[in-house]
C-alpha cells in the first residue's frame, strides 16, 4: 500500500477499490519508510502515533500474502477501543474482524493478531510463538523484561521482513530501557545500534488534530511545567508519575574534574546476584557530597562483588563500606554472612551495615538534591552513568506516594546504593573531631566480623 498526499488507494484481487482517506505528515511518513528492525515512534501525546501504526500494518499485510503480525496493547478492551474500531471504521470491507480467533484477517491470508499484557506473567503466553511483524503500543507502560519475551518472537521460516514496530510517550514502568535504546541510545552487549531507529513525534506534527480540536494544544500549555514538558515537547527527562522531577542533569551531572581533591571517600552498595551497584563516594568540606564513580555489574557472587569494589577504592583511601543489612544474614548453603564473605577480600574498606529505612531515606535523597544557595548540595560525575540514568527514571509507588516503586527493579539499584550513602550523613574534612559518620552509628558494625 502506497500513501498519497491526498489519499491511499489498494487494488484488491477482484479489482475492487477501496479508497482510503488520511494525509501523512512529514513524521508519519518517515515512520512508514523505517525500515530499522526495532523502530520506536513517539515521545509526546496527540503525535499521530496510533493512526501511522495501524496503516503500517495494512501496508505490510496487504504487500506479503500471509504475513504474521501481532499487535500488542496492556488490555484488550484497550486494544478494541484504540485500534479495532478504528480498524473496521476506516478500512470497511477490506479487513474481516474474527472475534474468536482475536484477528483482522485479509484476502490474501495476511493476518493481526491482536494480544494483550498487562504483566510479566502475561508474556508467558506469547513463548514459542512466531512472528513476522509485532507492534507494541503504548510501549513505555510495559517491562523490558516483555519486550525481550517478544524480541524472541520475531521470527519464522519465511523470507519476510522482521519488524517490531512500538509507540511510546515518556512515563510508565518501560521509560527507562525505552530511553536507553530508543532516545539515549545507549546499548549492551549483543545490542546492534543498526537494530535501532526512533522518530519523534509531537503534536505539531499532527495538523489533522491541530485542526479539529484547536483548543488540545491550549489545554497542554495549561499543565505543569514539568508535566507540560512530557506531554507537549515530548521531553523525556520528565514525565508523569517520576519520584524526583527535581533531578536535573544540567545542574546535578558534574565532569569529574569538578570533584574538590581534598574530601572524604567512601562507599555505599546495593548487592544483589541480579545486579551489583557500588558508588564511590566525596564529601567536601561544606558538606556537599560527590557520586565519584561507580561499578554496576550483573550476575556477580559476594566475592567477586566484593573484587569489583576493592578495584573500585583502589587509591581513593575509601573509609569505610555501608552496605544493604542483610548482608549480615547467614546463608544457609555456606553458614557464613555475606558480609563475612566480602569482608575477607584484599582492599574492601571496612563494611557497616546501611539504615535502610526507605521513606526517611528518600527524603534525605530529596534534601540533597535540592539548591542550597543556588547550588545543590548533590553533584553526580559523569562517571556514574548508571545512577544518571536510573535516578531520573524511579517511579512513584502507587500506593505509598512517598516511596520509589520497586518496579520496574532493574533500575533500583544504585539509586538505593545512594540512599544509603545520604543516609551515613558522613562528616565533611573540616570535623577533625567528628565521627566518620557524623549521626547514629548503623546497628552492626565492623566490630561484628570474624575471619
Amino acid at each position: 500500500m502506497s500513501t498519497t498526499s491526498s489519499q491511499t488507494e489498494n487494488k484488491l484481487r477482484d479489482e475492487e477499490v477501496i479508497k482510503i482517506s488520511g494525509t501523512p505528515s512529514p513524521k508519519q511518513k518517515q515512520f512508514f519508510e523505517a525500515r530499522t528492525r526495532f523502530t520506536a515512534y513517539g515521545g509526546a501525546r496527540g503525535g499521530g502515533k496510533s493512526w501511522a501504526l495501524r496503516r503500517k500494518l495494512v501496508a505490510m499485510c496487504l504487500r506479503y500474502e500471509g504475513l504474521r503480525c501481532l499487535l500488542v496493547r496492556r488490555t484488550l478492551p484497550e486494544l478494541k477501543s484504540n485500534h479495532v474500531l478504528p480498524f473496521q471504521r476506516e478500512y470497511g470491507g477490506l479487513i474481516e474482524y474474527r472475534d474468536g480467533e482475536k484477528a483482522l484477517i485479509f484476502d490474501n491470508g495476511s493476518r493481526i493478531y491482536l494480544g494483550f499484557c498487562a504483566c510479566d506473567r502475561d508474556a508467558l503466553r506469547y513463548q514459542g510463538q512466531e512472528y513476522d511483524v509485532i507492534a507494541i503500543d503504548e510501549a513505555t507502560q510495559m517491562s523490558e523484561y516483555i519486550f525481550s519475551i517478544f524480541k524472541a518472537c520475531l521470527r519464522g521460516p519465511s523470507a519476510f521482513p522482521r519488524r517490531m514496530y512500538l509507540t511510546c510517550n515518556p512515563g510508565g514502568i518501560g521509560h527507562a530501557w525505552v530511553k536507553r535504546l530508543f532516545v539515549d541510545r545507549c546499548f549492551r552487549d549483543g545490542e546492534d545500534p543498526k537494530d535501532y531507529g526512533f522518530i519523534q513525534a509531537l503534536v505539531f506534527d499532527n495538523d489533522t488534530l491541530t485542526v479539529n480540536d484547536p483548543d488540545y494544544i491550549s489545554s497542554l500549555c495549561s499543565l505543569p511545567e514539568r508535566l507540560r514538558d512530557a506531554w507537549l515537547y515530548g521531553k523525556w527527562d520528565v514525565f508523569e508519575g517520576q519520584f524526583f522531577p527535581e533531578f536535573d542533569p544540567a545542574i546535578h551531572v558534574c565532569e569529574p574534574h569538578v570533584i574538590p581533591n581534598k574530601t572524604k571517600r567512601f562507599v555505599a552498595v546495593d548487592y544483589g546476584f541480579d545486579m551489583l551497584a557500588a558508588l564511590l563516594m566525596a564529601v567536601d568540606s561544606d558538606g556537599n557530597v560527590y557520586a565519584v564513580a561507580e561499578r554496576c555489574l550483573p550476575n556477580l557472587t559476594l566475592r567477586d562483588a566484593a573484587f569489583e569494589i576493592a578495584r573500585l577504592c583502589r587509591g581513593q583511601t575509601a573509609e569505610f563500606c555501608v552496605a544493604s543489612p542483610d548482608l549480615w544474614n547467614r546463608r544457609q548453603d555456606s553458614g557464613k554472612s555475606g558480609f563475612e564473605i566480602m569482608q575477607s577480600v584484599e582492599g574492601m574498606p571496612p563494611m557497616t551495615a546501611a539504615d535502610d529505612r526507605r521513606i526517611p531515606g528518600w527524603r534525605v535523597v530529596r534534601q540533597y538534591l535540592g539548591a542550597r544557595d543556588g547550588s545543590p548540595t548533590l553533584r553526580i560525575s559523569r562517571e556514574c552513568p548508571e545512577l544518571i540514568r536510573c535516578l531520573p527514571a524511579l517511579l512513584c509507588d502507587e500506593n505509598r506516594p512517598e516511596d520509589a516503586s520497586s518496579d520496574p527493579h532493574g533500575i533500583t539499584h544504585a539509586p538505593e546504593a545512594l540512599r544509603y550513602a545520604l543516609m551515613t550523613r558522613c562528616a565533611s574534612p573540616k570535623d577533625d573531631t567528628a565521627s566518620s559518620l557524623a549521626f547514629t552509628m548503623p546497628k552492626r558494625s565492623v566490630s561484628w566480623f570474624c575471619d
